[in-house]
């Protein structure tokens, strides 16, 4: 399944037509009130995580292939997903269908555990249809300072086990990894990406050396040559920016180093270990270094859609991807984390202004995000494989 050459499907929605990626977006912003049933009919044919899994990754596929992030958040949202009498999973929204959807197919993967020990559930999660991602492979030390992302789940856990005096939760080692990308690309055969982070550390050049052990254990368990899409590094930007070249020759297709939130204001008070020990200037000049040495498309970074306005995110965007950088739209999950006190995500119409302006920006530069089919939160790739669509139907619009 790709969905890169389907056309976006519409719905009609409180006698509204959307779109997909519009139906993702409120999905994603708002929750969905999924039933028990689903877990019980589909849990053991599709990859469906029990029900209320803290570690779940669960996602739902629309009629057209579009990715998108399970939120259970009950009866708050006013979407919600059952099973008909033909028993095919559907959604609806304020009782009313909206459409049928499928889910990934069913694995292994969160059965399994390492040489160590070491369960693969916790440790990473698979995306999509066709991603393996490592989501936190490490505590973030900003966290462990009390400098945790205000929008970050895993930073808040670290920033409280810190505050408490605990110990902090078991890394997985270079092997663990290595064995993990190895069952999921050579044995079961479920990926083709991977994605590689970990929290963010004082020292980035102590964490390039991490990252170039795992690269290593990878290739020698599993060889980077069998990962047939990308392999994608989330990374701390290094005072020097030489440092990264370390990471980029032990194998990795791209660095993403993530500036979270373009308005300045907004990302010291959001993010501030970031603001305070790494600062803008450091992020775009690693950023800026990959495009300029290795080319363009070759670096990233996610900002965290939500929080701050539409106008400064494509401002930083078109900032980026002048220099050769992918800007990657991520969009703020805000269920039982408020940042600054804000609880709900903008609408519909924020995000279509996100939508249609980062189709604009990617048509123009040329930027060509990472994956295939589209991942669990991003609005990144969707965007790239619609981007004609898209801008058509913004001109018709506008006209």
């Amino acid at each position: 399944m790709n969905g890169a050459n389907a056309m976006l499907k519409t719905y009609t929605l409180n006698g509204k037509s959307i779109d997909s990626l519009d139906l993702k977006i409120l999905l994603i912003t708002k929750g969905i009130d999924i039933s028990s049933r689903i877990y019980e009919h589909f849990g053991q044919t599709k990859r469906l995580s029990p029900h209320m899994d803290p570690q779940a990754c669960n996602c739902l596929v629309l009629p057209d292939d579009t990715i998108v992030h399970m939120s259970h958040v009950g009866s708050q949202s006013p979407f919600s997903m059952d099973i008909d009498k033909k028993d095919n999973a559907y959604l609806a929204y304020q009782g009313d269908f909206i459409t049928h959807v499928d889910f990934p197919q069913k694995t292994e993967f969160y059965q399994q555990t390492t040489s160590s020990g070491m369960p693969f559930k916790g440790a990473a999660v698979l995306q999509g249809h066709d991603v393996l991602s490592f989501p936190y492979l490490w505590p973030c030390e900003y966290a462990k300072a009390g400098h945790a992302c205000k929008f970050c789940f895993p930073g808040s856990f670290t920033e409280q086990l810190a505050r408490e005096g605990k110990p902090d939760f078991p890394s997985p080692t270079p092997q663990d990894v290595a064995e993990i990308v190895d069952y999921t690309i050579n044995i079961e055969k479920v990926a083709s990406y991977v994605q590689l982070t970990g929290g963010s550390s004082m020292d980035p050049r102590a964490e390039t050396h991490l990252v170039v052990d795992m690269l290593n254990a990878i290739d020698n368990t599993a060889g980077l040559y069998n990962v047939t899409g990308e392999m994608l590094i989330y990374t701390s930007p290094p005072a020097d920016p030489h440092v990264i070249d370390a990471i980029l020759q032990a194998g990795a297709d791209r660095i993403a180093c993530d500036i979270e939130v373009w308005d300045e204001t907004l990302f010291q008070q959001i993010c501030p270990g970031k603001s305070r020990f790494t600062g803008r200037d450091r992020q775009i000049d690693t950023l800026t270094y990959i495009a300029e040495k290795y080319g363009p498309n070759r670096s990233c970074s996610a900002f965290v859609v939500g929080v701050e306005p539409a106008e400064s995110f494509l401002e930083g965007a078109e900032c980026l991807a002048r220099r050769g950088v992918v800007p990657i739209a991520s969009v703020w999950i805000p269920h039982g984390r408020p940042v600054l006190n804000i609880a709900e995500a903008p609408g519909l119409d924020f995000y279509r202004t996100i939508k249609n302006g980062l189709a604009e920006i990617y048509t123009k530069y040329g930027c060509e995000p990472p994956g295939n089919a589209g991942f669990n939160v991003c609005l990144c790739r969707d965007t790239w494989n619609h981007r004609t669509e898209i801008q058509t139907k913004t001109t018709c619009c506008e006209a």
